[in-house]
């Protein structure tokens, strides 16, 4: 049966190092640390600083589910701004934001979006095992 971990955190920026924090206890309780743990961490860190930068519902919740099988594990961040979808772009050098979903995208196996009745869904799956695996130095 999958473990799963639901916490939210208010729409607003000072909270996100506390998802960070409580991304990283889960994980941690786990056994998934390393290389795993830190692309999680920071895809977790991107999507959840998108949500509450972009959605433009006053007095928000963010949602955070981490749901961990022993095998694959699912990050799911949502807010109730159901009609503003992620839409990854090309930033310019000079540009200071806009590259978390190109970040999530070389990190995770597979992400994506959905709409829900009332919210709207940004979805991140890893395989922590294959990823520690990718990070292991070749030797020279």
């Amino acid at each position: 049966m999958p473990s799963t971990e639901t916490f939210r955190i208010p729409k607003d920026r000072r909270h996100v190092s506390r998802a960070r924090q409580q991304v990283r206890k889960a994980l941690a309780d786990w056994g998934i640390a390393g290389a795993p743990a830190d692309s999680i961490t920071l895809s977790a860190n991107e999507l959840v600083t998108n949500a509450v930068t972009h959605c433009k519902v006053s007095e928000a919740l963010v949602r955070v589910t981490l749901t961990y099988d022993g095998a694959e594990l699912l990050l799911e961040v949502a807010d109730p701004d159901r009609d503003r979808v992620p839409l990854p772009h090309d930033s310019a050098p000079d540009e200071e934001g806009g590259r978390g979903l190109t970040l999530v995208a070389a990190l995770a196996d597979a992400w994506g979006h959905r709409q829900e009745p009332y919210t709207k869904c940004v979805w991140a799956r890893f395989t922590p095992t294959r990823a520690e695996e990718a990070h292991v130095p070749r030797a020279l």
